[in-house]
């Protein structure tokens, strides 16, 4: 029942499909402007009071502006998502970009490259580290904030399906869809470290022989 039938899959595949879909957004939009920021440091003096501002407001205290916003639906549930997962990814892409060692830059600009190789070929992989990080972070937040914005209004996923049975009684569709989210978790986590083995082998290399 709780993987196989008609009914879970109805409610799975939405849920699954909110979380691809903020997901997708907050890549997007928080790695480029993570690198942009962290790339000028004026830039980011100036705007990390007002980025750690936004980090510390709840996203449930925003929930009011997106029901106005968006009304009760898709679009609700997966701006949830945004709002919550972005700040994870984008500060850690930040700091990445920010880190970049001096010494790397000094190298490429005494090979001549141009600013777009130096961008791919240093500044991005330098920051993949910590851009893993922080999307390992809003992967982990996307779950929880997936449930909580299917508890208000949704007619079909996993949230949605939890609150019914807490609203019934029935302590065994609880357990299992807290059961099922936390296979969730730990299939997206597994495929996001298969993921960070491949894209940062070269990085794991350089760490053991530099030990």
């Amino acid at each position: 029942h709780l993987f196989l039938t008609a009914e879970a899959t109805g409610n799975i595949l939405p849920s699954l499909e909110r979380i691809g879909m903020g997901l997708a957004i907050v890549i997007v939009v928080a790695i480029p402007l993570g690198i942009a920021l962290g790339r000028s440091a004026t830039v980011t003096a100036f705007l990390d009071p007002i980025l750690q501002f936004a980090r510390a407001i709840p996203v449930i205290t925003a929930a009011p502006v997106f029901l106005a916003l968006f009304k009760l639906g898709t679009q609700m549930e997966v701006a949830t998502i945004v709002a919550g997962t972005v700040w994870p990814l984008l500060l850690n892409t930040i700091d990445g970009a920010h880190s970049v060692d001096v010494l790397h830059l000094q190298t490429a600009t005494a090979f001549r490259l141009s600013a777009w190789d130096r961008l791919t070929r240093v500044i991005i992989p330098s920051a993949l580290p910590k851009i893993f990080a922080g999307l390992r972070l809003s992967v982990s937040l996307s779950l929880i904030l997936m449930v909580f914005s299917e508890l208000i209004g949704a007619t079909n996923g996993i949230g949605y399906e939890m609150s019914n049975a807490m609203n019934a009684f029935n302590l065994p569709g609880l357990w299992a869809t807290i059961v099922l989210i936390g296979i969730l978790g730990y299939l997206m986590n597994t495929i996001l470290d298969g993921a960070e083995r491949a894209v940062l082998s070269w990085h794991r290399g350089a760490k053991r022989f530099a030990r």
